[in-house]
């Protein structure tokens, strides 16, 4: 008996002694099946019975936040699942089980639990290499987006995806939930010179898309959303499994479903709208500690020198739409100004709806830079070029440093959002 029927047998023999044990266990599993809400592509899959999938060898991407409502892996739902074949995990940024910290190399290995190997796409790799691919007939791609362009896991589904069409293997993608919703969409395109793993895409830096709708576009679209060049696109056998009951108007609160940090430094489905707002600033090293080594990652922005009432003074000045301020005071845990304290504000979405969230952090740089002018931020810090490279071009830093006022960049920033609307709904999947 091979190693899977080994597992999927003792796995059954567990089921049928909890039962014994516990008889409203059942009762209490059929109660949670049965909620109301969104239903998650990995379920949409076992409810359909596999279609796709069945008598083939799969391989799958995918981390911790891929799974069901009762928190069961999608590693584990295909590696039991009947007349399925799960032959191999590729592990992007942070790794297959999520033991890898922010920026860390994930390795090639063994995964313990189902003996399958493990291959890297955040170290070496990032695009799989035709070795890996060995044997695969189709990819499942199963990871919670956070709907930022920055966000990795993005860029490594683009490369599955070419890597898959160029080797003629199918590619399945489970799709979840926007934590954004499906309606935001704020920022401008990737420059020629500026495509990069962290901009992968001719796309606003808030787009709007679902992870299945962002892998239509870009398959029928190409990899740089076939906005440069002449070259055809090399185009992947897509399926998407959609999810049921997601409306485009919904946040991840909406949804009914878990929510399991994808990265170490999402840990609640609103950090995502807190990385849009602060994480861009955040690339600038040394600048402002924005939560990160502290509870509150990407929702605050505080430092040793600031005085925090005067801070929030000038921001509550611009009145901006959706966005209320508080001051605060802490000692980051880890990090650059571990221990030390640092004062600052904390921002809410009031109204998320009216308020611009990229937009938030331009304006606490803005409002730094008159506060504190031997604090601005292009001369007080590192990570230029990749703020660069996340912002999708040196036209922001280099307008912005100027004079800092926000509106010198703003239209720049917002010019490329109603194109991309119109674009961007020709792969709609939901209302």
């Amino acid at each position: 008996m091979d190693r899977k029927r080994i597992i999927a047998a003792a796995a059954a023999i567990i089921a049928v002694l909890a039962g014994a044990i516990a008889p409203d266990a059942g009762a209490a599993g059929k109660k949670t099946s049965s909620r109301k809400g969104v239903v998650p592509g990995v379920e949409v899959l076992v409810k359909r019975g596999f279609p796709g999938l069945k008598g083939k060898n799969v391989g799958l991407v995918t981390n911790p936040s891929g799974v069901d409502r009762n928190l069961r892996s999608t590693v584990d739902i295909l590696f039991n699942a009947p007349e399925v074949n799960l032959v191999a995990l590729y592990g992007p940024e942070h790794g297959v089980r999520g033991d890898v910290y922010a920026g860390g190399k994930v390795n090639d290995q063994t995964d313990p639990a189902t003996g399958l190997p493990v291959y890297s796409l955040y170290g070496a790799t990032r695009k799989p290499t035709p070795e890996m691919l060995e044997g695969v007939d189709v990819m499942v791609y199963d990871i919670q987006d956070v709907g930022a362009r920055s966000y990795t896991f993005i860029s490594t589904l683009g490369l599955v995806m070419e890597a898959c069409a160029e080797q003629g293997i199918e590619v399945m993608v489970l799709d979840r939930p926007n934590p954004l919703g499906g309606e935001k969409i704020e920022g401008s395109y990737v420059e020629d010179g500026y495509f990069s793993f962290v901009s992968q895409y001719r796309i606003p830096y808030v787009y709007g898309l679902t992870v299945g709708e962002l892998a239509l576009m870009i398959n029928s679209e190409g990899l740089n959303c076939g906005q440069l060049g002449n070259q055809e696109p090399a185009r992947c056998c897509l399926t998407v499994i959609p999810m049921e009951g997601w409306r485009r108007s919904m946040r991840y609160a909406d949804t009914g479903l878990p929510w399991v940090l994808p990265s170490p430094n999402i840990p609640y489905s609103t950090s995502a709208e807190n990385y849009c707002a602060a994480g861009i600033c955040g690339e600038l090293y040394g600048f402002l500690n924005i939560g990160i080594g502290y509870t509150l990652p990407f929702q605050v922005f505080a430092e040793e020198w600031v005085d925090a009432e005067r801070l929030k003074e000038v921001l509550d000045a611009l009145r901006l739409p959706g966005v209320s301020f508080r001051t605060i005071y802490f000692k980051p845990l880890s990090g650059r100004t571990a221990g030390k304290l640092v004062q600052g504000v904390q921002y809410f979405f009031t109204d998320y709806d009216a308020a611009r969230v990229t937009e938030v952090q331009f304006h606490v740089m803005e409002s730094i830079a008159t506060l504190y002018p031997e604090h601005r931020p292009f001369e007080a810090a590192a990570g230029i070029g990749l703020f660069d490279k996340v912002c999708g071009s040196s036209y922001i830093r280099e307008t912005f440093s100027e004079s800092y006022d926000f509106d010198d960049i703003s239209d720049f920033w917002r010019k490329d959002e109603a194109a991309f609307r119109k674009l961007s709904s020709k792969y709609h999947l939901y209302k």
